[in-house]
């Protein structure tokens, strides 16, 4: 309700200074943990997160800073979070905080280890790191992609959006993702992975 009420410019910084805060919040009641940077998307499939550095060659701005609205749908079983992504030359930061303000996550890569700050109440089995790896099948260069990707393939297919890439695999699809822009950073982005009956739709916060 209050971001409905603030410009578009003053909802960006409200989110950047909350998710700040928060943080400060969650170290008092949350673990760290190492996680792996290599993750299974199916069987065969594997994607390893890969540095910001090419994606930050190819964007007009030295840093990027995205806010979004994440969207997940499994099965019957809905959910939403506000998440923070930050790209700089260093590293690739993405913090989580649920609808109501309370910190969930913190991801930071730094091109070889990937540290973990998450709250207790998501449990161990909480991987976070999957919703890295899925940020960077959206948002990464395809031919990036593709050579830190085993077992499969990322590729741009025809459709009636403007944009629409495919996961595929021996077996088939894996994965479909369709963009509402050609510039995926501007974009309202869904996400469908259709093995594990799961949908996302990602929607940038100006």
């Amino acid at each position: 309700m209050l971001l409905n009420l603030l410009g578009l410019s003053a909802k960006r910084i409200l989110l950047r200074v909350v998710a700040l805060l928060l943080l400060s919040l969650l170290s008092a009641c949350s673990q760290q943990i190492e996680r792996q940077t290599c993750v299974p998307l199916a069987s065969e499939a594997q994607y390893c997160l890969s540095s910001a550095s090419a994606v930050l060659t190819t964007s007009p701005q030295q840093d990027i800073s995205l806010s979004q609205m994440v969207s997940f749908t499994h099965g019957q079983e809905n959910h939403e979070l506000l998440t923070q992504l930050e790209l700089n030359s260093q590293q690739m930061t993405l913090v989580g905080l649920a609808p109501l303000g309370q910190a969930l996550f913190t991801l930071v890569y730094d091109g070889q280890t990937l540290q973990s700050q998450q709250s207790m109440l998501l449990g161990e089995q909480f991987k976070a790191e999957y919703l890295m790896a899925i940020m960077q099948l959206i948002y990464w260069p395809t031919e990036q992609v593709n050579q830190h990707l085993t077992g499969g393939e990322l590729v741009t297919m025809a459709c009636d959006m403007p944009l629409c890439k495919q996961l595929i695999d021996a077996s088939g699809t894996l994965i479909t993702i369709t963009y509402s822009d050609i510039d995926p950073w501007l974009a309202q982005v869904n996400v469908d992975i259709d093995a594990a009956d799961i949908h996302m739709q990602i929607n940038p916060i100006d």
